[in-house]
């Protein structure tokens, strides 16, 4: 497919609605939207971004490549179980809707084979809780940025296992920003995305699936009505009864080395 404004569009939308489900089940991946979109623009042309994702999930296919003008580096970053599961979301993409942008490279996390000091921007999308080592990914990390280059990671708060048994943890943006400290990164910018009522849909939304199919069935047009559940989430953005408390349902983080 062409990369026009409107074919980008396309390929956006089709995400949201048949990879993310951005509308009525998972909002909290808006934030990486914007984020992704936000550094597309800003970024100069002749910068370099590498994404450490799951291409092989998707056949091979950077879901986010096409977002970018800059040089533009997508390396599935597989582990020992990914790899032998293969490309089991590969039907999601096979829609003309998508723009094929495959990856660069496939490197095990443990083995990121690139340059010191290549990289202007590393994306983290969605993936450091698939990652056991954060020790040593993030020393792999550091080696490839620039001096002064970025990092930016997206993740979620409330997730259900996933991928198993390659779901190590879920972090919190205090105890990642924390993380990141000790590997000499600084000048922070940290986003929440989502909220208590946008959670609660959300878990329901894992729960029907454990129903059998003529409950869910039966019970569809209520179902349904969850999404206007998480609107409610712009409504009302604070605890009125706790201090020092929030629920957002994921969060970026960005750091500079």
């Amino acid at each position: 497919m062409e990369l026009t404004k409107k074919n980008l569009k396309t390929h956006e939308n089709f995400l949201r609605e048949n990879v993310f489900f951005t509308k009525n089940k998972w909002p909290h991946f808006d934030l990486l939207f914007s984020d992704i979109k936000n550094y597309s623009k800003k970024l100069p042309i002749k910068k370099t971004v590498v994404s450490l994702e799951r291409n092989r999930l998707y056949g091979g296919i950077s879901l986010f490549g096409p977002f970018f003008r800059q040089k533009f580096i997508a390396i599935d970053c597989y582990s020992d179980t990914l790899f032998r599961r293969g490309a089991y979301n590969k039907h999601l993409v096979k829609n003309k809707k998508v723009i094929k942008v495959y990856k660069n490279f496939s490197f095990h996390y443990k083995k990121i084979k690139l340059s010191r000091n290549s990289a202007d921007l590393v994306l983290i999308p969605n993936l450091i809780h698939h990652i056991e080592d954060l020790q040593l990914i993030f020393k792999q990390i550091k080696k490839i940025l620039k001096n002064k280059g970025k990092i930016y990671i997206f993740e979620p708060l409330i997730r259900e296992l996933h991928q198993e048994p390659e779901d190590f943890g879920r972090f919190t943006p205090h105890g990642l920003k924390n993380t990141l400290k000790k590997f000499g990164f600084k000048n922070f910018k940290v986003k929440y995305c989502g909220g208590p009522f946008t959670a609660s849909a959300y878990c329901w939304d894992q729960a029907i699936q454990y129903l059998p199919k003529k409950i869910r069935k039966k019970n569809a047009k209520w179902l349904k009505k969850m999404g206007h559940l998480i609107k409610l989430d712009s409504k009302y953005k604070k605890n009125l009864l706790r201090k020092n408390t929030s629920f957002p349902m994921s969060f970026s983080i960005e750091a500079q080395k």
